[in-house]
């Protein structure tokens, strides 16, 4: 039933295609999606808006940017909460329960190999062509901000693979492309931006979990903060919510982390925080 549900979406999706204003529908049709809350349907619609822009030679807007964060962290999310359910030992494992933890695995890994693809493949190679080929720096740093808003979510995908599999090379991919993100970042966005907030967040999040160094996880998490609080008197009001709240998970790990250095040996349940 469902595989004939997502089959309809898809002749929806390829019919509407055909309309001249199909961005628009799109954009209007993952919002739909959002709302009641079917978050599959809507990263089908935010992958054909994604076609279809990169079809006109243009990149995602802003909001459209977010609308394919959004759809994704939702889709594999709740499989990642199974997996960390699987792995902490909260069922008793017999060969039933391994067979259903690589059943979430695997799904985990396609999800992300999906995004990667579309990240890698498509939105990173088109919005350097459109930096490099822009007229005014206003136009090429937007089109730089997009390309450190994908270089990060192509990191937070790789870590959410070394997550489910140890295979050293996505560990190492994560990091690749945090580090690209955050040298952009350096250069392009002020130490206040959400975008570069996020990405030394999570950047911090990856050393700590993911590649097992606290040390220079909370030297990341401390300077980024750090910087930003120098920095709090010209933040933009349009982006101050969003910001001081990426503040906030920075300083709680901060604090977290040292507390587990203080105590270590002890059992931990708190969840470290990151931001999609």
């Amino acid at each position: 039933m469902l595989a004939t549900s997502a089959t309809k979406i898809d002749a929806l999706i390829s019919k509407a295609s055909k309309e001249k204003d199909f961005a628009q529908t799109a954009v209007f049709m993952a919002k739909a999606a959002e709302s009641s809350e079917r978050y599959d349907e809507m990263c089908k619609w935010v992958v054909a808006l994604v076609n279809a822009r990169l079809a006109e030679k243009k990149d995602l807007t802003e909001d459209q940017r977010n609308l394919l964060s959004v759809g994704y962290k939702h889709v594999v999310g709740f499989r990642r909460s199974s997996f960390r359910c699987f792995q902490h030992g909260e069922h008793k494992e017999n060969d039933l329960i391994k067979s259903y933890k690589e059943v979430v695995k695997d799904e985990v890994i396609k999800i992300c190999n999906e995004v990667l693809d579309v990240l890698q493949k498509k939105l990173i190679p088109n919005v350097m062509e459109l930096a490099k080929a822009a007229e005014g720096l206003e136009t090429e740093s937007k089109h730089q901000e997009a390309c450190i808003f994908y270089l990060k979510m192509v990191g937070d995908y790789y870590r959410y693979l070394a997550e489910v599999d140890s295979e050293t090379e996505n560990a190492k991919n994560a990091e690749k492309y945090y580090s690209q993100g955050s040298e952009l970042a350096e250069k392009h966005l002020p130490s206040t931006h959400p975008i570069r907030l996020g990405l030394s967040l999570n950047l911090s999040v990856c050393y700590y979990e993911i590649l097992k160094n606290q040390k220079k996880a909370c030297e990341l998490a401390k300077k980024a903060f750090d910087q930003a609080i120098s920095q709090l008197e010209v933040l933009d009001e349009t982006s101050y919510k969003d910001s001081t709240l990426i503040m906030q998970l920075l300083r709680d790990n901060l604090n977290l982390w040292t507390a587990r250095t203080e105590n270590e040996g002890e059992e931990e349940d708190v969840r470290v925080k990151d931001i999609e």
